[in-house]
């Protein structure tokens, strides 16, 4: 019977379990790294026709919502119902133009030996627009109460609230919806203002915003028609999101909170 070193077996022991412990550790770590990736901004299309759209359409809205400002205050129910197709129609073409659909940018599965390659041509952009729009404003009540748990009117002004929230979740969240889909790890890093500054973030953080600082004159005794419910909050909507869809697109691209 051969005679066996305590001390060389309990060498090589630590040894072999010093190797299995360096080996598993930075393989854990890589594996954890990749499972939550760190959200990066969007960037626009490099194509002419997205560079001319992304300030073209963005200039177009605003004349439009210039146009339409004496209609607003006179009538501001009937003048919101009817402007919220067109910022739709507006939206949905500078997400066709101007941004990438959600799925576009992952890397296409290799096919296994003997298996045909199939001919995928991405994600159908049409139906991505019109499920942007279908989950934008699903978040409409949301943002119904949010106003107001902010202090908007309670009992009166019903359709004026929801419609203003209809405009903010067209405008802002439209794009977010297009560029990120559903993907929960993108939404968390959203709403908890983690995400980068992009157009698409820049855009909401504008909006939201402009829509708080649109409230201030509300309460003054100014006795202006433009300050009776919700005027000044849509004008302060629209000047947020075009101020931070600029910026985010431009000056602070990339930049986190």
């Amino acid at each position: 019977m051969p005679l066996i070193d305590p001390v060389t077996m309990s060498s090589s022991v630590t040894k072999a379990s010093k190797g299995q412990s360096g080996t598993s550790t930075p393989k854990d770590g890589s594996n954890l790294s990749q499972s939550h990736p760190q959200l990066q901004p969007t960037q626009i299309l490099s194509t002419q026709a997205a560079q001319t759209a992304r300030h073209a359409l963005p200039a177009l809205q605003a004349a439009i919502f210039i146009f339409r400002f004496k209609s607003l205050v006179a009538d501001p129910l009937s003048t919101m119902w009817s402007t919220l197709p067109v910022v739709a129609v507006i939206q949905a073409a500078y997400a066709l133009v101007c941004l990438p659909v959600a799925g576009s940018s992952r890397p296409s599965r290799r096919p296994r030996p003997g298996e045909k390659k199939k001919d995928s041509g991405g994600p159908n952009v049409i139906v991505a627009v019109l499920l942007s729009l279908l989950l934008s404003l699903s978040i409409t009540p949301f943002f119904h109460l949010a106003m107001i748990l902010f202090g908007a009117p309670l009992l009166t002004h019903l359709q004026h609230t929801l419609l203003c929230a209809a405009h903010l979740a067209v405008l802002a969240l439209f794009p977010l919806f297009y560029v990120h889909g559903v993907d929960p790890a993108a939404w968390l890093a959203v709403a908890g203002f983690q995400a980068p500054l992009d157009e698409t973030f820049g855009g909401l953080v504008g909006a939201v915003a402009g829509a708080w600082l649109g409230a201030v004159p509300i309460p003054l005794d100014w006795d202006r028609e433009w300050q009776k419910w919700p005027v000044t909050i849509l004008c302060g909507v629209y000047t947020g999101y075009f101020v931070g869809k600029l910026l985010g697109g431009t000056v602070v691209f990339g930049r986190r909170f």
